[in-house]
């Protein structure tokens, strides 16, 4: 009879978006239209270390963890909302009462009743009351209301999945970046000493050039105050690089340690490969995990509707009541409540019916539906938000691409032109003024371009993280880590609850849970 209820409310439908047949820069040779062949994008760079560090922030970063047990925590807000399927309500009870009644008072409930009854009967104003039994109500869902409202706690189950999902894309993202950052650090270092070394060697040479009288003191203080200028830079860059370890730590779990079992000594900039396959604008859709939790938020909104809309329509229940009662009262005794004269009963079924509710109900189901237009247009503003994230990443990875072909002819020209000027001024061909200029310029350079190649690495996270990729190397695995459900187990009973069931886009196709007692 439940199965053959209607349900009242708009069915839902994944809402249309606007999205573009191809990206802006389909043509260009660096970017291929077909799909990504491995998820797991941050490979794309070869290298090891990378991998590495990916894979210990998703096993131990704390944001990924809660995202984890807020799964488990819908997960049984669901097993929960499948329990009003069933008798609502439940009980066993039992009393012993000591009643004592005023001639000249008045009291109500069913038990005073009995009381003032066998009270009459005795002509005792004082004497002891027992019961024990069961009590049950069910209502029906007639309407679908609770239907509705599993079908509002299974939505809110699966865009808790894609918010872990999403949870994963973005740690992945943040872990690559800061690597990254890392590495550009190091890098920076590195040419900064370099040409300290280098700065050095050209110091001495013209305090011997100023001492043999072949140039001016003038020359000296400048060789000097260049030096110093480049050695200063250092303890700037080396705060950087310890920020960013420090981030870096964080990101895997760690309070601020040292880091160099996981980075080594030193590294290169990840190298981005020549070509990137992105897909088509339609992938995000599926590959998004905001955009999924977005439309199952929608959907979960869209059934809150049907839910407060079956209050507008009459609720049928039926209840029950079976025990035995005894008192004192006369040939009666305590020890009598367990026969079965002693029994009692009342069944039957019962409607109510919101009907003067002064248009309480009918604007809850107003608001409700304000609220689903809300999140129709969230999930529109997120599919369009996610498009210009990729545009704008692509637009990142491709012009950095492109300036550093020019800054490595930029260096190549500056390394050749210090090389010049310091031989024409330890021959007394040109002033140091020329080789100064020389020196600037190749250490602006040297330190633009490793910023740039860092910068093509950081282009090619960010469009990854746009498209969203990354989440699927999670499929198989348990959302909590085991050590977590163990402390959680021990803590409190959760049933089934922290066995892992299907995951990502299998979810939804699994059948509804039933509930954990």
């Amino acid at each position: 009879m439940v199965a053959a209820c209607a349900k009242v409310g708009p069915d839902f439908v994944p809402p249309k978006a606007a999205v573009e047949d191809t990206w802006l820069v389909s043509d260009d040779p660096r970017i291929v239209s077909s799909a990504p062949e491995d998820p797991a994008w941050w490979r794309k760079f070869n290298d090891p270390k990378l991998a590495d560090l990916v894979k210990i922030a998703q096993q131990q970063n704390p944001n990924v963890q809660i995202a984890g047990v807020r799964v488990l925590q819908s997960r049984a807000q669901l097993a929960a909302t499948i329990g009003n399927l069933y008798p609502q309500k439940q009980q066993l009870f039992g009393d012993l009462t000591y009643h004592r009644l005023s001639n000249g008072g008045s009291s109500t409930g069913f038990q005073h009743d009995v009381a003032k009854r066998l009270s009459l009967l005795s002509s005792n104003n004082s004497f002891w009351l027992t019961e024990v039994g069961v009590t049950a109500s069910w209502e029906v869902d007639l309407w679908g209301k609770f239907r509705r409202a599993i079908e509002a706690s299974d939505a809110n189950l699966m865009a808790s999945i894609s918010n872990y999902d999403e949870a994963l894309v973005s740690l992945t993202a943040q872990v690559a970046s800061t690597y990254v950052n890392v590495r550009t650090y190091q890098e920076r270092l590195r040419i900064a000493r370099e040409n300290v070394k280098s700065q050095q060697q050209t110091l001495n040479l013209t305090v011997v050039r100023f001492r043999n009288g072949e140039v001016s003191e003038t020359d000296t203080q400048q060789a000097k105050a260049q030096y110093a200028q480049t050695r200063s830079q250092i303890p700037q860059l080396e705060i950087g690089l310890r920020q960013n370890l420090h981030a870096l730590a964080a990101l895997l779990g760690r309070p601020p340690s040292n880091l160099d079992d996981l980075l080594g000594p030193g590294g290169r900039i990840p190298a981005a490969p020549a070509q990137v396959a992105i897909g088509i604008p339609a992938d995000l859709l599926r590959r998004r995990p905001d955009i999924r939790a977005a439309e199952q938020q929608a959907a979960a909104q869209s059934a809150t509707i049907g839910a407060t809309q079956a209050e507008l329509y009459p609720a049928f229940s039926l209840s029950g009541t079976f025990g035995f009662l005894s008192t004192d009262v006369g040939n009666s005794k305590l020890s009598d409540v367990f026969d079965w004269k002693s029994r009692v009963a009342s069944f039957g079924p019962a409607v109510v019916w919101n009907v003067f509710n002064y248009g309480q109900i009918t604007n809850q189901v107003r608001a409700q539906d304000a609220v689903f237009q809300q999140a129709i247009l969230t999930y529109q503003n997120t599919v369009l938000g996610a498009q210009q994230e990729v545009e704008d990443g692509i637009a990142s990875f491709l012009g950095a691409q492109d300036t550093v072909v020019l800054l490595s002819e930029a260096v190549a020209a500056a390394r050749r032109s210090v090389e010049l000027a310091t031989a024409q001024y330890r021959a007394g061909a040109t002033s140091y003024t020329t080789v100064l200029t020389a020196q600037q310029t190749l250490l602006a350079q040297q330190d633009q371009l490793a910023v740039t190649q860092g910068s093509v690495a950081q282009g090619l996270i960010s469009l990854y993280r746009a498209l969203g990729g990354g989440w699927e190397v999670r499929e198989g695995q348990d959302f909590v880590p085991t050590e977590i459900k163990e402390v959680m187990a021990k803590r409190t009973n959760w049933g089934g609850l922290l066995q892992e069931g299907p995951s990502g886009k299998d979810a939804a196709a699994s059948p509804v849970p039933v509930p954990a007692f």
